[in-house]
């Protein structure tokens, strides 16, 4: 089923959709034969959907579309579709606009054009909006996914605890422009046949972007035994009891499989004991968490303190050259980690962070790290105690993790090998970046352009926008309930009425 419009605008540089948007007086002149009106002058009907709990995602029902099926890029997206049991005609149809009236400040306001063929249900979070004859419905999306992504509904939105909204009335008080309808279609077909070539340029910028991920994976992972190139192999297998070493890859030839215990110390790190914290023989240390420990990095712009025993802040104190692995935390940061250089002084860390501190030059820390955040990882999820939200690996299993060791004389070069290609890496990605960045700006410029009349050439055979306007105050005008004629206020109370003579 197609929903969504995807001719819409995205996050450009000064939020989704780049410059700031027409309010009233903004872009200056209007070209011939256009006019700003108020959606409520125009006769747009606002129309609030209805709140579920009972949603379902097994197809039972009808589709209850919700704030998240709306993307940043003002299509519909169904890939967390919910359904709902539901008998009402409150519903959106095939040309409606759908417009998100709650949510966080910063996503108030995405709007969407429904290209449903099948009516589908839309929740109280969401206004279903339905303009006259005159106005193109993807054109007024567009035009108001527009205003959104230029900040425009965050000076209207009322703030509550944790969200936002824009109320029906500041909806319908929103000023658009109005070309002539026939304009209208032109803008919007040029649009949709401009973003569907910037959208081109951003698959294949975040194909690259995905492409230049897995490459560096697999140049850390590969690089860290030795297989960057053709060479010479031979197998290495490795048991252990109630262990899953899983495929044990081949290695060159001169090089060994070995277990982090075997040439590492591991220790585990320090827990927080709350009601010692005010201790006046305990010293407060910066110490690390999960959250700092990152694959690849490490993230110090929020380093906490703990307050410990002097003896355990001496023997926790992290070393230039300690590789940091993480212990628990939800599956993706479980066994992920980088190395310690020393950027905080006497900086120790938690728990749920192992420190391997190897011993003599057995191996490059850069080495251990790259392995362990390639082959480490999957060997930690194997080995690992997975619950619901969270996932750990006892200090006694992560010194059996199995690490390639090569050679003493060749871990420099290889070390300068992989980072080589790892700056070629980042380049193609920098690439990339600049590629999706520059096409969210291309979006901003394409549709300031069709707002101000500059993408499509006016024709003088249209008719004026004013005609339609002037059309719809007279047909609004004849469908306004007559007022009921008032009667006078009595001259005399009540049984004072003059008799006749």
């Amino acid at each position: 089923m197609t929903l969504g419009l995807d001719a819409a605008v995205g996050d450009g540089p000064q939020g989704p959709g780049g410059p700031e948007a027409p309010v009233e007086g903004a872009l200056g002149e209007l070209p011939a034969g256009w006019v700003r009106a108020k959606l409520a002058e125009l006769g747009v009907e606002a129309q609030p959907g209805f709140a579920s709990g009972k949603h379902n995602r097994d197809g039972e029902g009808i589709i209850h579309l919700r704030p998240m099926n709306i993307t940043r890029n003002g299509a519909i997206d169904l890939s967390d579709a919910r359904y709902i049991n539901d008998d009402s005609d409150r519903r959106v149809e095939y040309g409606d606009v759908l417009f998100n009236n709650t949510n966080s400040p910063a996503l108030v306001g995405k709007t969407a054009w429904v290209g449903s063929l099948e009516p589908v249900a839309y929740s109280n979070h969401m206004t279903r909006l339905r303009g006259p004859k005159g106005i193109d419905s993807k054109f007024l999306a567009i035009q108001l996914h527009w205003l959104w992504g230029s900040g425009y509904f965050k000076t209207i939105l009322n703030n509550h605890v944790n969200q936002a909204s824009v109320a029906r009335k500041a909806l319908l008080a929103t000023e658009i422009v109005v070309p002539p309808l026939l304009e209208q279609l032109r803008i919007v077909a040029e649009v949709e046949q401009q973003i569907t070539r910037i959208e081109a340029g951003e698959a294949a910028a975040r194909t690259a972007l995905l492409k230049a991920a897995i490459l560096a994976e697999q140049v850390t992972t590969q690089g860290s035994r030795g297989c960057l190139e053709q060479v010479e192999l031979f197998p290495a297998p490795l048991s252990k009891a109630d262990i899953d070493d899983g495929p044990i890859p081949d290695l060159p030839a001169g090089w060994k499989w070995s277990r982090l215990g075997e040439f590492a110390s591991v220790v585990g790190g320090v827990t927080k004991d709350s009601k010692r914290q005010s201790d006046p023989e305990y010293v407060e240390v910066p110490y690390l968490r999960v959250a700092n420990v990152q694959r690849g990095q490490l993230v110090l712009d929020k380093v906490t303190t703990i307050r410990v025993p002097p003896e355990k802040a001496d023997a926790l104190r992290l070393e230039r050259g300690d590789v940091l692995l993480n212990e628990g935390g939800d599956r993706d940061k479980l066994g992920r980690g980088w190395i310690w250089d020393g950027q905080i002084k006497n900086c120790i860390h938690q728990n749920h962070v192992f420190r391997a501190r190897v011993i003599g030059d057995e191996i490059h820390p850069k080495l251990l790290a790259w392995h362990a955040n390639g082959f480490g990882k999957a060997w930690c999820d194997r080995n690992g105690t997975q619950s619901v939200n969270l996932a750990s690996i006892s200090l006694r299993k992560i010194k059996l993790l199995p690490v390639p060791i090569p050679p003493r004389e060749v871990q420099e070069e290889l070390v300068k090998t992989i980072e080589l290609h790892l700056q070629n890496v980042a380049a193609a990605r920098a690439t990339a970046e600049s590629a999706l960045a520059h096409a969210q700006d291309l979006r901003a410029s394409l549709l300031h352009t069709a707002f101000t009349g500059a993408l499509v050439p006016q024709d003088p055979a249209d008719e004026p926008a004013s005609v339609l306007l002037d059309r719809i105050r007279v047909e609004q005008k004849a469908k306004a309930p007559r007022k009921r004629a008032t009667r006078k206020p009595r001259s005399t109370p009540p049984g004072q009425e003059e008799l006749p003579s």
